[in-house]
């Protein structure tokens, strides 16, 4: 296919769906020193659906580009990429599909790190965003373009879809585990007059006086451990709700412990879900923690969801629904916990960090804060159990780590989710945490 302006138009046989985009600089005039640090492209987006070629080019019309830099797993507008003024009276023509669509763009002379650029309709919210499946890329032909832009390939791979969320994992842990009541798993440990247990649904809150939390009845060597749960909205700053292992009581000054905390927020950002892991690492002054925080691609105060930690003698995984979102392997007996632990649920007033770093504080009034619990799952080997007890396996193969269909899953919420990860923390000193 060619047309007047068109460089070319790109298309990728091996692509199960197919990416056809046609390009063209339309600013030629420029100074070549002010094209590479403004470059101008045009692009309209040809066609596409799942499965197979449809034309969607009179609903979509033409799509002013935005290049955007994912800093810290935060995106923000690096430039726009647009041939003319028009673009600007006709910013986000967006048709009736209201999809989110992904540019890769491939430099001819780093074909191995792309740089992304994405598109949305302004009247589509990203906690709602569709489902973008990204495909395996293998470039078999270039084509010349100006040196402005060296040799460029875009690859659009697009699954449009009404679903919300990351790819399905393929395999559901949770489905293989019965849950357990409150009564038959747990006990209060704190707090008694602020938990109310209603059949098998469990609110804890906290107040000007007290929080409230509870621990399992018996200490486990590994295993699946999880609950649904559902948190408040509005301002809830300073607020911690979790759900957590730990041998805190066992080994004070010098515990393990497996987290999965929410950080309260203020009404205008979303909640934080924060995952952590200490080994040997409490009390004086040995604090090391091995945070990673994500945003949820859903409202975690609308409706119950479910979160889960599968500790395994190799590895931890952190899930929701489902979902993994954070493999933690076991690299050497230093970084990884071997111990027995419990397991905790809690809402307690970590106004000193917890909430931008401490900027903003629990503001009680906005109390009671509360934090519901229901279906939980305790499955695994306890303290008691034989050297031969086995935990749940994470993937359908019943026996080793994720299968590639739930690391793919993982790694899209990674990418598109992922707001810190200690790893990658320059104000870390990452010789206390050699496994990164």
């Amino acid at each position: 296919m060619k047309g007047k302006g068109l460089k070319t138009i790109f298309f990728h046989k091996s692509l199960l769906r197919f990416d056809l985009v046609a390009f063209y600089d339309k600013q030629k005039t420029m100074s070549r020193k002010h094209r590479e640090k403004h470059p101008q492209v045009y692009c309209k987006v040809t066609s596409w659906k799942v499965s197979k070629v449809v034309d969607v080019a009179d609903t979509m019309n033409y799509l002013t580009l935005q290049l955007l830099e994912n800093i810290r797993g935060r995106f923000s507008l690096y430039h726009m990429l647009c041939p003319s003024v028009v673009c600007y009276r006709r910013f986000w023509h967006c048709g009736a599909t209201k999809s989110l669509y992904i540019i890769t763009v491939y430099s001819y002379s780093s074909l191995a790190q792309p740089t992304t650029l994405l598109i949305f309709c302004p009247n589509l919210h990203l906690s709602r965003a569709t489902q973008v499946t990204t495909m395996p890329f293998l470039p078999l032909s270039f084509f010349h373009m100006d040196l402005l832009f060296s040799l460029l390939l875009f690859s659009i791979v697009i699954r449009y879809s009404t679903a919300q969320g990351p790819p399905s994992p393929g395999y559901y842990p949770s489905s293989k585990i019965s849950p357990v009541t409150f009564g038959e798993g747990f006990r209060n440990l704190w707090g008694p007059q602020h938990q109310k247990l209603d059949q098998d649904s469990l609110t804890i809150w906290l107040d000007t006086y007290t929080g409230s939390g509870f621990k399992s009845l018996r200490s486990y060597r590994s295993g699946y451990f999880g609950a649904a749960i559902k948190l408040q909205p509005g301002y809830t700053a300073g607020v911690i709700t979790s759900l957590y292992l730990s041998n805190n009581q066992d080994y004070p000054g010098n515990h393990d412990e497996i987290d999965i905390e929410f950080l309260g927020t203020t009404p205008d950002k979303p909640y934080i879900l924060q995952t952590n892991v200490y080994i040997r690492g409490s009390g004086d002054g040995n604090i090391i923690g091995r945070e990673m925080r994500f945003h949820l691609w859903f409202d975690p105060t609308e409706d119950f969801h479910n979160y889960a930690i599968l500790w395994e003698p190799t590895e931890i995984i952190f899930l929701v629904d489902d979902v993994p979102i954070r493999r933690y392997p076991r690299k050497s007996d230093a970084t990884f916990p071997t111990r027995e632990m419990y397991v905790y649920g809690s809402i307690w007033d970590a106004s000193s960090w917890a909430t931008e770093g401490g900027k903003y504080k629990a503001d009680y009034k906005y109390q009671p804060f509360t934090g519901q619990y229901k279906n939980f799952k305790l499955q695994g080997c306890t303290t008691e159990a034989t050297t031969s007890c086995q935990p749940p396996s994470p993937s359908p193969s019943g026996y080793g780590s994720l299968s590639p269909q739930q690391l793919a899953t993982m790694q899209w919420v990674q990418n598109n989710h992922l707001v810190y990860d200690y790893c990658h923390d320059p104000g870390r000193d990452h010789t206390l945490t050699p496994e990164c």
